[in-house]
């Protein structure tokens, strides 16, 4: 399979990360598939853009158009994976096939509680601390290759509270039913949060599937870039074989 025959790819990135994240997944992708990654707004090259989930879609939608290849599957991780969620809803015509990586826990009720508090208390830390303390984290725990372009990007600390703001309340597993694309479910074994919903989430669709990263957490694309990418490149692959 050459990248004209294979599906295109647009990946959509988590919160206050960038296009910079899916840098392995480019790499690894890119002699088979079209890819792409988007900035959402107030992330990277659109940080003085105002976020709203409305402009995140046509952000995601405009990444599927400029490929010129039809339909796209969409990654999409945490914040992007719901956005993506909601791009499947607002554009199922542009849409071939959908992976949420991280973004299989509903964001309503008590399970949000925590999230609204540290939305609340991240405008009130300095900037290039929060920056300082990402740097050191990621430089620690994931190698140099995996995460250069993430930390060169630099992170949209500013938007969190906006967009925690919009999704948090919004998706449950009742949004799979408006996804007409089959699915994959990619999360870390150990994202534990995040899993939380992955049963409710694969249960309310008829074509969604789970796959786990093991070992992984959260940023599974980081802990294991290797097998997301091999995760990734077989759905894309059933997606073509399929039609």
């Amino acid at each position: 399979m050459t990248a004209v025959d294979g599906p295109p790819i647009v990946f959509v990135h988590g919160t206050r990360f960038s296009a910079g994240q899916w840098s392995p997944q480019l790499a690894a992708l890119r002699d088979e598939f079209p890819v792409a990654a988007v900035d959402l707004p107030g992330h990277g090259s659109r940080s003085a853009e105002a976020w709203s989930l409305k402009a995140a879609v046509e952000v995601i939608s405009g990444a599927v158009e400029s490929l010129g290849c039809g339909p796209a599957l969409v990654v999409g991780h945490s914040l992007g994976g719901y956005a993506s969620l909601e791009f499947a809803r607002v554009h199922p015509e542009r849409l071939r096939g959908l992976v949420l990586a991280g973004a299989s826990a509903s964001t309503r009720g008590a399970w949000a509680v925590p999230y609204r508090w540290v939305a609340g208390l991240v405008p009130r830390l300095p900037a290039d601390r929060l920056a300082g303390w990402n740097d050191w984290l990621l430089h620690r725990m994931y190698p140099a290759e995996v995460v250069e372009a993430t930390i060169r990007s630099g992170y949209a600390f500013h938007t969190l509270p906006a967009a925690w703001g919009e999704v948090l309340g919004r998706f449950d597993a009742d949004a799979m039913r408006h996804v007409a694309a089959p699915v994959l479910i990619l999360n870390g074994e150990k994202d534990g949060v995040f899993r939380s919903g992955e049963a409710e989430f694969a249960r309310a669709h008829p074509r969604a599937r789970v796959e786990l990263v093991p070992r992984a957490g959260h940023l599974a694309n980081f802990d294991d870039p290797d097998a997301f990418s091999d995760a990734v490149r077989r759905f894309a692959r059933q997606l073509s074989h399929s039609g």
